[in-house]
């Protein structure tokens, strides 16, 4: 077994490195790693029915999607990552007890009792601790799981919400569970740094076959392709998400603004606009310029540069319209 401590915390080039080592790479590969700020959604989840992207976008945090299945889990500096990719034995996809075995035992060693609960989940006194997901390709598996040491509890509660709006899709929808961090139930209290050194130490004794690996300037060339083709892309972390329709409106004070648009592979496929509101222009003049361009709001801005919103909706600012979206 290679052992890969990744000191990146870039959450593209992270889950970009997973799937390099799952697709291009023979032999067994266990790494511990963390990210930045991010969400990371599950490979056939909606974005925007499972983050606050407002929330993100002021907080910093990145929305990022995997290859695995599953639900949205928050990740900060306080969350360590664990991943074991290996050949695919007969039972292994859906075999969490032989991937979380470890962790479970590693965790007794420090004092805490945790048991794997549910279909993928780790908890410690009925709260959820970890969240874990499976993925195979081509005769591998990959398993990877989060170990909630000491996260921004804050944060993971703002940015783990959907917006306002109304949202129908046939994305998986992940299940909100009780969260607890680790740090919280340890007899002895230390530093995430501290608890991430006793883990890795914890797996390089646990398996005699256990090697160190580096990547190479030519792996780090292959996964920084991943990232700038794929994994740092919007269209995968966003355009990937299922079709879906939204609804949302406001009440502003010259009037209710209700839009509702249809989204497939992320484009805007229809838009209509309805309210109370007064207008000189006719507004099915605005529904087509907005349609056809990316559901992104970096677009719908560039799509209305130089457009007098106020002229379709009287007293409209553009943050006003945008915030709709």
């Amino acid at each position: 077994m290679y052992f890969i401590y990744n000191e990146s915390t870039n959450p593209a080039f992270n889950l970009a490195l997973e799937e390099y080592l799952l697709t291009r790479r023979t032999g067994e590969f266990l790494l511990l790693w963390r990210n930045a700020r991010a969400v990371i959604i599950g490979r056939n989840q909606n974005a925007l029915e499972e983050v606050d992207l407002d929330y993100a976008r002021a907080h910093n945090i990145s929305v990022n999607r995997r290859i695995s299945g599953g639900g949205a889990v928050f990740h900060d500096l306080g969350n360590i990552n664990y991943t074991v990719i290996k050949d695919q034995g007969k039972n292994d996809f859906g075999g969490y007890a032989e991937f979380t075995g470890p962790v479970i035992a590693f965790l007794k060693e420090l004092g805490v009792e945790a048991q794997l609960s549910g279909r993928n989940d780790l908890t410690v006194d009925g709260m959820k601790i970890s969240g874990n997901a499976q993925a195979s390709k081509n005769g591998r598996i990959m398993h990877h799981g989060t170990l909630l040491y000491n996260v921004d509890v804050g944060d993971l509660a703002g940015v783990l919400r959907p917006n306002q709006a109304k949202i129908s899709s046939k994305g998986i929808k992940s299940v909100r569970s009780r969260v607890t961090n680790l740090v919280d139930h340890l007899p002895e209290k230390m530093d995430t740094l501290e608890f991430l050194q006793r883990l890795r130490d914890f797996y390089l004794r646990s398996r005699p076959d256990v090697v160190e690996h580096r990547l190479t300037p030519e792996e780090m060339a292959a996964v920084n392709q991943l990232v700038a083709e794929k994994y740092g892309t919007w269209e995968w972390n966003f355009g990937r998400s299922p079709a879906y329709n939204l609804q949302k409106d406001q009440r502003f004070d010259f009037g209710l603004v209700d839009v509702r648009l249809s989204v497939a592979g992320g484009v805007i496929q229809q838009v209509k606009i309805y309210g109370d509101f007064f207008g000189m222009e006719e507004i099915s003049e605005l529904e087509q310029r907005l349609t056809g361009i990316p559901h992104r709001r970096e677009a719908i801005a560039e799509a209305l540069a130089g457009v007098d919103l106020g002229r379709y909706i009287h007293g409209i600012s553009q943050e006003q319209f945008l915030s709709l979206f």
